[in-house]
């Protein structure tokens, strides 16, 4: 057997060490489930895929699906396989290690801008995500919290809207006449 490499960062300069060690490969925490998931959504695949066309012909319209998903699903069976059979890694959680709650905080709060984002728009919707992310990752007060986050969305609405002319969602917010007051209002100051 081979030994392992692992590479190390030396925080202190932007070289990178990497040592060898002689210890067996290890599962960290919800590899297997990651992988058995994996390996179950590419048997769903696969399945769609024989849906599109069958095995009527090789040519058929479903023949590189199936074929991708074929090997999509041994690929991930294999993977679920050998990482069922390693150890697991001592003293790691997956709350801690691997998904610490921050990082399902924001997980949370993107599928909540998803939601939000046709209802009430683009700019109440961003502005909801920033406050609530600049507040949990500043900890600081409302009224830092808020600036920074008016100022951000400002910025990235005139990048977006305005120079750009992106069409973002309007939701409940009257956007178009909040830029035609704008226009109004510097066309009259231009005349």
């Amino acid at each position: 057997m081979q030994p392992d490499v692992t590479g190390t960062t030396d925080h202190n300069s932007s070289t990178a060490h990497v040592q060898q060690t002689n210890h067996p490969p290890q599962r960290r925490p919800g590899e297997l489930g990651f992988a058995i998931f994996l390996t179950l959504a590419s048997v769903f695949l696969l399945y769609n895929a024989y849906g599109i066309s069958g095995f009527r012909a090789l040519s058929g319209a479903g023949s590189v699906p199936m074929a991708t998903t074929l090997v999509m699903t041994i690929t991930a069976l294999i993977v679920t396989l050998r990482t069922a059979r390693l150890g697991k890694v001592a003293g790691e959680t997956l709350a801690k290690d691997i998904l610490p709650v921050m990082v399902i905080a924001f997980i949370g709060l993107l599928i909540v801008f998803g939601l939000l984002l046709k209802p009430l728009g683009f700019v109440l919707t961003a502005a909801l995500f920033l406050i609530c992310a600049i507040k949990l990752l500043s900890r600081k007060g409302w009224v830092y919290t808020i600036s920074i986050a008016f100022l951000s969305l400002v910025i990235i609405w005139v990048v977006f809207r305005v120079v750009f002319t992106v069409l973002l969602p309007a939701g409940i917010l009257p956007e178009a006449e909040f830029i035609q007051f704008f226009r109004n209002l510097f066309a009259g100051g231009a005349s």
